[in-house]
Order: C-alpha cells, then structure tokens, then sequence
C-alpha cells in the first residue's frame, strides 16, 4: 500500500525508536523525539512497538492514501483533518482510499506522529529505519519528505487487521473515515504543556555548580533556545556557573542528558545527540518526562525539579506498566495475542 506526500510539511521524517547498540560506533541512537507518542500510536493501529511511523514538526504534511489505511494520530494537536473534518488524536483511525490527511497550526505541543497499520516500509540503516538528518542515512533517502514522494508499508499484522475490521463493524463514521468508539487511557498520555516541568535526576557533575547555580536549575525558569534541534535544546534563563574552570575528558552522553557549556546556558541533549560529549553533565532527565521537553518549541518554557535514580525508575516502570496494561486490554478486545 502506498501514501503520497502532497506537501511536506516543515519537517516530517520517517522515525522509530532508534538504532540500539552502534553508540560505541560513533553512531547516535536518534529515533522519535516522542517515543511514548510513536509507541502508543503503533499500539492503536496494531504495531510492534517500533515500528516505524511519521513524525511532522510544528507544520504538518499533507498526505494521499491511495488505498484504505488505519491510522493514528499521537503527540502534539496540530488541528489534523481528513478531508476537511476533524480527526481525532490518541484513536485508531481508518481511512477510506483517496483520502488526504492535512494539519493546521498546533495546539498543544509541537511533534505528531501518524502510525500507520503495518508501520513505513523503509530500508533499514544501522537496523533502524529511522531518518537521521545530519548524516543524510535512514529513512526516506535520509531526509524530511517533500511533495511527490511516495511511501510504502508494510502488510498489516493480524492485529491491524482485526482492529480495521472493528472499525468497519462498529467505528463512528464522519465522511467515510471510521473512528474507534475507544481510546487510549489518559495515564498513558504525556500531559504535554508550553510550561513544562521536568523531573531531573542529579548528573555527574552536579556537585561542580556552585550552590546558587544549583538553586537555579532546580528553581529557575528556562526558555527553548531558536538554536535548538533534534540534537539538542539550549536554554535560556540565569547562567549557571562552575565553583571553578575543570577539564573533563569526553564521556557517553545519551537523549536526556544536560551539558553545561562554558557560556552557561545548560543544553538538553535530544534524540540525535552525538554519543560522547566533555562538557559537564550536571543532570539526567528522567526518561518518563522526555517527551514532555521533546514537544516544547522555541520560546516555551521550562522548568526543573530534582528527584531520586529511584523515584525515576519507579516513573518509568510505572509507565511501562500502563502501556502493557493498554497493549494487552486492544489485544483481548480484538481476540487477539498480546
């Protein structure tokens, strides 16, 4: 099956959960910078949780299914129509063949995700088939998509299957797109905001901020750099400062770590962060709250509470309890295996 990119938006890739295990190859993981959105959206249209799927930064694309689809729409509002009527994020979705699928200006949030049943047929890279831009590798000949690109995907699980057939017994129907009467628990939703607050854990260099520095992380309000990208957000607000000037060598960073340049606007590092850095690593954002700073835009707010490795850790398996609970609740609905 195929869709046609009438227009491409600002920035739309083809992007999963990234590529697992090349790090120590120079190679970053990359992926979505949403990847509770791009996994929750590949639950609802019958998906393995990384398979690959679109995301479209703050102006979505346009896109033509030539053929019946089930789809979702997660992350960010950005007003999505089919057709010209409005179409739900966070539900499976499916499409009747010669439908267009268009976005206006988000609402909440700045990155959407449609998954699509079966996932983006994409050649893998680095055993990933996700876009990483820089390097000009990954999904659709390494770069965003443009008008008159065509993508293919791959057959429909069983799963995909059973759920459009559902839609097709009992979905509510607006202008030939049926929508499932259900929906995604709100617990596993990110409460996504342009004031956001983050939970940090302490980094390895926490202790070499002086204390007002360190009162400031925690307590201060910072605003997204215009210079921010998928492989970093620098931010602005108070600069923070070292007790004195220090030498590191270059260590493993990873998505979530907060560097400390020697100009003092501390930077996020994002989905595409390169593998080492030496700057210092003053914190580690807790991975549940990722998304949550992956959806803020330039200009948006941002603001920081420190809490324990094991309050984190509690965070995220209760997180991935939610969604097993969610994957196995479609499964059993659908009578299928989880």
């Amino acid at each position: 099956m195929t869709i046609r990119v009438v227009t491409g938006g600002l920035q739309t890739t083809v992007q999963d959960l990234g590529r697992v295990g090349y790090q120590r190859d120079g190679v970053p993981v990359g992926g979505a910078m949403d990847r509770t959105a791009l996994r929750v959206g590949n639950l609802l249209v019958g998906n393995e949780d990384g398979d690959a799927a679109l995301e479209a930064s703050l102006i979505g694309p346009a896109l033509a299914f030539d053929e019946e689809m089930l789809i979702a729409l997660t992350g960010a509002d950005m007003e999505a129509t089919v057709d010209g009527h409005p179409a739900p994020t966070w539900r499976a979705l499916l499409v009747r063949a010669g439908s267009t699928l268009r976005f206006g200006r988000p609402i909440v949030g700045c990155r959407a995700y449609v998954a699509i049943g079966g996932g983006i047929a994409a050649a893998e890279a680095f055993g990933s088939r996700s876009t990483y831009l820089r390097a000009k590798f990954g999904g659709y000949d390494g770069r965003a998509l443009k008008p008159g690109d065509v993508l293919e995907t791959a057959p429909p699980s069983s799963r995909s299957r059973r759920i459009a057939a559902s839609l097709t017994a009992d979905g509510s129907r607006t202008n030939g797109t049926s929508v499932a009467r259900w929906t995604i628990s709100s617990s596993v939703r990110p409460r996504y905001s342009d004031d956001a607050l983050v939970r940090l854990v302490a980094g390895a260099h926490v202790a070499l901020l002086t204390a007002p520095s360190r009162d400031a992380l925690a307590g201060g309000t910072f605003r997204i750099s215009s210079s921010s990208d998928r492989m970093g957000y620098r931010l602005e607000g108070t600069p923070l400062t070292l007790r004195q000037p220090v030498e590191l060598l270059s260590e493993g960073v990873t998505f979530g770590t907060v560097q400390l340049p020697p100009g003092g606007a501390p930077i996020v590092l994002m989905a595409d962060a390169q593998t080492t850095g030496g700057y210092p690593r003053v914190a580690e954002v807790a991975s549940v709250d990722l998304p949550l700073i992956a959806q803020l835009k330039p200009g948006d707010k941002l603001r920081f509470r420190f809490i324990s490795l094991e309050d984190a850790q509690a965070l995220y398996l209760a997180r991935e309890t939610d969604i097993a609970q969610a994957r196995a609740a479609i499964a059993l609905n659908h009578n299928v295996k989880g």
